[in-house]
Parts: structure tokens; C-alpha cells; sequence
């Protein structure tokens, strides 16, 4: 053979191994039930759009009626597989109904995404106790609900997939966002530890730990209010993030990082002491404290390069 033919050929080999895979990925969604909190935007709403268009059906959790009703008219041609609910994700009671009664109306629940969440970027000493108690109702309570619900249903099954959306911020501990990143981390361990208790049990667990994604956390309060907070430049879309999670997700990765990297070097190097690692994050927390003290969201993030 030529070499022209071979690397034809190496090419056409390439090409069918992709499509293949990416045949079993969007075949792990088909005729899927799934329920997806924080849905009316950002990675929840680019989540549930991916799943439809992976052949599942959708179950849309928003605690707003007009928002979660907008972002699932937008999706206009999947009418017939997305239905919306609404949550409060803070409230037990409200969780619990509507997963049992998902369950019960699609007669089974195959996948949880417990996705809503808020972020809070401020200095230790400044937090309020009331602002620690609404960060974990918000970010860690309402994936114990989901979780603590959608086991014994997943159980009887005897299958089913759990998917709890962290963060970076749930692996690397960035300096001026202390109460957020206690949530997460909290999050990520209860993922790890779930997915190795119940691996033969046939569910499955999946951490999403995004990382400057595009979505609208960077200016929510805590309240829902807009602020004036804007998207850090540079921010990886929401549509991209919900594609590659949903990849490994298939592949029943467990802890998932996106972009990829570098924040998946630096999770490594922060957990083995690295140097590079204990400089950057040092010189974070300087560049934070400065916009704090000048009135500033802390934002900064130092030069990739210098890990």
C-alpha cells in the first residue's frame, strides 16, 4: 500500500472509531428519563437541550414557573419530550415530589442530574452566617435531597445514573470563595463515595467540576437577583461543557473536569503539594484580596503559564 493509501486508510479507521463512539455515547441517552434541576439556564439548561438531542426525555426543574416555562418553549422541537417542573431545590418536600412523582408518571427515573447552584466570591471575615446557611441549603442540602430520594427508587430498578454537578472549585481550593468551595467539596465526596458503594448495585455516580463555564453564576445573588458582576473573558461555553460532560458521563467516568485543562494539572498538583501549584494560588489569593479592598468582585485568576 502507498503511503498515501495507508494514511488514507489510517484516516478512514479514525473516522469510523469516532462515529462509532460517538453512536454509543448519544444511544446511552436514548428513550433515557431524566430530571434536571437549575434547567432554565447555564449548564442545566445547555445539559437538558444535549440530552434531547441524545433522544432522551426531560424532566426541567426550575423554582420560577416563568422562567423554567421559557427556557423549555426554546425548546420548541423536543415539545414532546420535555416536561417542566417546579422546585425549590432548599425545600425537601418540594425535591421529594418531584422526583417520586417523575418516577411515577414516566414509570421509572433513569438519570438525576442535581445541577442548581449558587456562587459566592467574598473574603472569610466577611460572610455572614445566614449567607453560609442559604450557600448550603442551595448547594449541598438539595443534592442530599435529590440523592436521598432517587437511591431506593434506582434500587428497585436495579438501575440508574446520579449525576452531581460540583465544581473546580470542589477539587482546588481557589482562595475568596471559601463557603462555595466548602459546598462543593462536600459534593464531590459524597459523589465519590456513593459511586463506589452502589458500583454493584448498577447505579452509577458522575462529578461535573466546571470551571469558568459561560453561564449566568458569576453575577446571581444569592437571592436570584442579577448583579453587575460580568462573565470572566474567556468563559468555555455552556453548549461545549454539556457535550463533553455528557461524553464521560456515558463512559461512567467519575470525577469529570471541564475544560479538561489545565485545571485538570493544577487539581493534580494541588493534591501532590506541587510548588507551582502553592505559588499560583498564593498569588491568587493577593490578586483577590486587592480587588476586594478596591471595591471589586475577586475574579483574578494569575497567568496559566506560571503553573
Amino acid at each position: 500500500m502507498s503511503s498515501i493509501g495507508w494514511r488514507a486508510g489510517r484516516l478512514n479507521n479514525r473516522t469510523e472509531k469516532e462515529y462509532r463512539i460517538g453512536m454509543e455515547h448519544k444511544a446511552y441517552y436514548q428513550d433515557k428519563i431524566c430530571l434536571v434541576t437549575g434547567a432554565n439556564s447555564g449548564i442545566g439548561y445547555a445539559m437538558s437541550e444535549e440530552l434531547l438531542k441524545r433522544g432522551a426525555t426531560v424532566y426541567m426543574a426550575g423554582r420560577d414557573q416563568k422562567k423554567i416555562s421559557a427556557a423549555a418553549g426554546q425548546l420548541f422541537p423536543f415539545r414532546d419530550h420535555v416536561r417542566t417542573l417546579v422546585v425549590d431545590v432548599t425545600r425537601q418536600d418540594q425535591v421529594q415530589k418531584a422526583i417520586e412523582g417523575t418516577a411515577a408518571e414516566a414509570g421509572g427515573l433513569d438519570m438525576l442530574f442535581n445541577n442548581a447552584g449558587i456562587l459566592l466570591m467574598a473574603l472569610f471575615e466577611r460572610a455572614t452566617l445566614e449567607e453560609w446557611k442559604v450557600m448550603i441549603d442551595t448547594n449541598l442540602w438539595s443534592v442530599i435531597y435529590g440523592v436521598h430520594t432517587t437511591v431506593p427508587i434506582m434500587l428497585m430498578q436495579g438501575s440508574g445514573h446520579i449525576v452531581n454537578v460540583s465544581s473546580v472549585g470542589g477539587i482546588i481550593p481557589y482562595p475568596m470563595q471559601a463557603l462555595y468551595n466548602t459546598t462543593k467539596f462536600a459534593v464531590t465526596g459524597l459523589t465519590e463515595s456513593l459511586r463506589y458503594e452502589y458500583a454493584g448495585k448498577g447505579i452509577s455516580f458522575s462529578t461535573l467540576c466546571p470551571a469558568f463555564i459561560a453561564t449566568a453564576i458569576f453575577n446571581k445573588g444569592l437571592d436570584g437577583s442579577v448583579g453587575a458582576e460580568k462573565i470572566p473573558e474567556g468563559a468555555y461555553p455552556a453548549d461545549k461543557a454539556a457535550s463533553y460532560c455528557l461524553d464521560r458521563v456515558a463512559e461512567r467516568h467519575g470525577i469529570i473536569v471541564v475544560p479538561e485543562e489545565p485545571f485538570t494539572t493544577m487539581w493534580k498538583r494541588c493534591t501532590t503539594g506541587d510548588p507551582s501549584a502553592e505559588k499560583f494560588l498564593s498569588s491568587m489569593a493577593e490578586l483577590r484580596r486587592r480587588e476586594v479592598e478596591e471595591g471589586k468582585a475577586p475574579q483574578a485568576i494569575p497567568p496559566l503559564s506560571t503553573l
